[in-house]
């Protein structure tokens, strides 16, 4: 499991950093979002650490369908995607809150900017991203899909266009569509799964959960992301979504052969003096 995979000198997760991260920007509380299965496995290597200095709450993301008014049985090997992970978190939050991946690296600025904006800006109509210069977030090993923003003159987000094959060639970022190739900006801006939100996001998401379950039921590969939710609010003119820009660079483990890229980097953070050699020493 590269979420509970040791990547750092004295074997931190890549969740280890960003918690360190949130801490330091004014997080007062991380909810994990896991398979019941996987719930002694992270307290053990959470609990003893972030004791004392943040609140830790675990919830499931399940197969139950009946918790959201479902009668009926859908078969699935893998859970609905990443909008009806957060959904599991609804009686656990009731502030605002972030949304992360927890095999991402993200970078302190992006927490920095997200606690600014949950604590002066967000609302239950106003809500954020963390828009990644697509430049600083490619693998070395292959193509990647990413969440490509339009972004308006006011800075917030018209569209997430994902495209599914991104990559350099020849210095120049590329994309494949239909067998062509288009190029991008190398500071076109991308999400990479940090939204910012209010817990009244959960009622609408569960609305749209509900319809999206039943309308593909026989999809057992549908997936419902975040995504889908912000272009629904977008379309509907139920919320907006200021695009935050940072320059942090964003690494993670798309491929098995990023994991050496990744220790590196994080090596080299704690050279640079970013990070503590022991983390939370």
């Amino acid at each position: 499991m590269k979420q509970i995979d040791g990547f750092g000198p004295n074997n931190e997760t890549i969740i280890d950093y960003s918690i360190y991260d949130a801490i330091k920007a004014g997080f007062g509380k991380v909810v994990f979002i896991i398979k019941e299965e996987y719930l002694v496995d992270f307290k053990e290597i959470f609990e003893a650490k972030l004791k004392g200095r943040i609140e830790t709450d675990y919830v499931f993301q399940n197969f139950d369908l009946k918790q959201f008014g479902i009668d009926i049985d859908i078969e699935r090997e893998k859970p609905w995607g990443t909008a009806h992970a957060i959904l599991a978190g609804r009686k656990a939050i009731k502030e605002p809150f972030c949304v992360i991946n927890a095999d991402d690296f993200y970078g302190f600025d992006a927490y920095q900017k997200m606690v600014a904006f949950l604590t002066e800006e967000v609302n239950g109509s106003n809500y954020s991203m963390i828009g990644y210069e697509i430049g600083k977030t490619l693998s070395d090993y292959g193509s990647v899909s990413r969440g490509v923003c339009k972004v308006d003159r006011t800075g917030n987000l018209e569209e997430v266009i994902e495209r599914t094959k991104v990559y350099s060639e020849d210095g120049t970022i590329m994309y494949e569509e239909d067998g062509k190739q288009y190029p991008l900006d190398i500071d076109t801006r991308v999400s990479m799964n940090f939204w910012g939100f209010t817990p009244e996001v959960f009622k609408i998401t569960e609305e749209l959960f509900r319809d999206f379950a039943i309308e593909n039921k026989d999809r057992p590969k549908a997936e419902f992301f975040i995504p889908f939710v912000a272009e629904t609010l977008l379309k509907t003119e139920r919320a907006d979504f200021k695009v935050i820009p940072t320059d942090s660079k964003w690494f993670g483990v798309t491929y098995k052969e990023d994991k050496p890229i990744v220790q590196a980097s994080i090596d080299q953070l704690v050279k640079d003096g970013v990070y503590p050699t022991s983390l939370w020493d």
